[in-house]
C-alpha cells in the first residue's frame, strides 16, 4: 500500500509500541541541521489541511531542503529544524496476490494488520520544518522549501518572518 491510503488520519491514533513485535524503526536520521547561531530570518513550511504524513515523506523533504540549501549557503550559513515527530503506528493488512488466494486469504475478517511504518498527524496551519538564514541566503531558503514541498501530500505554504525583532 502507498501513502495515499494513510493520508487522512481518522480515528484514534495507535502509539503503544511496547505491545508490538517487530515494530518499525524511525527513518528520520536528524531533526536539526546546519549550524546554530543568530540569524535574521525564519522561513517556515506550513501545511494547509489536516493530514497524516508518513515518515518516509518527512525524511525525503528534510533531505531535499538541506541538500539544496547547503549547496548555496554552505553548512555554516543556515540552521534547519524539523517540527514534527512520527509516532503514530500505521498498520497494513497485506493480501495474498497469487493463484488460489481466494481460498487462503481471510479477506477483511479480523483485519488488524501488521505495523509497517510510522506517521505524524499534522493539523491545519502547523509548521513542519523551519530554516533560519540571513538576508543573503533568503532566496535560496525559499527555493529549498519549494523543492521540498513536492515530497509532501497536501498543499504546503512558505512563510518568511523577520526573526531579529523581539516579539512582544
Amino acid at each position: 500500500m502507498h501513502g495515499a491510503n494513510y493520508r487522512s488520519g481518522s480515528g484514534q491514533s495507535f502509539t503503544r509500541k511496547e505491545f508490538i513485535k517487530g515494530k518499525p524503526q524511525l527513518l528520520i536520521k536528524k531533526f536539526q541541521g546546519g549550524k546554530r547561531g543568530t540569524y535574521r530570518y525564519r522561513v517556515q513550511l506550513l501545511i494547509n489541511e489536516n493530514i497524516q504524513l508518513r515518515q518516509g515523506a518527512i525524511e525525503s523533504m528534510r533531505l531535499t531542503a538541506n541538500k539544496t540549501l547547503e549547496e548555496k549557503a554552505g553548512e555554516a550559513g543556515y540552521y534547519s529544524r524539523l517540527r514534527v515527530y512520527p509516532h503514530n503506528l500505521l498498520r497494513e493488512n497485506k493480501q495474498i496476490a497469487t493463484a488460489g488466494a481466494d481460498r487462503i486469504s481471510e479477506g477483511m475478517r479480523r483485519a488488524w494488520g501488521k505495523a509497517t511504518s510510522l506517521g505524524a498527524r499534522v493539523r491545519e496551519g502547523q509548521c513542519i520544518m523551519e530554516l533560519y538564514v540571513n538576508e543573503e541566503h533568503l532566496g535560496a531558503a525559499r527555493r529549498a522549501l519549494k523543492k521540498a514541498c513536492v515530497k509532501l501530500a497536501g498543499t504546503p505554504t512558505i512563510r518568511v518572518e523577520d526573526w531579529s525583532k523581539p516579539s512582544p
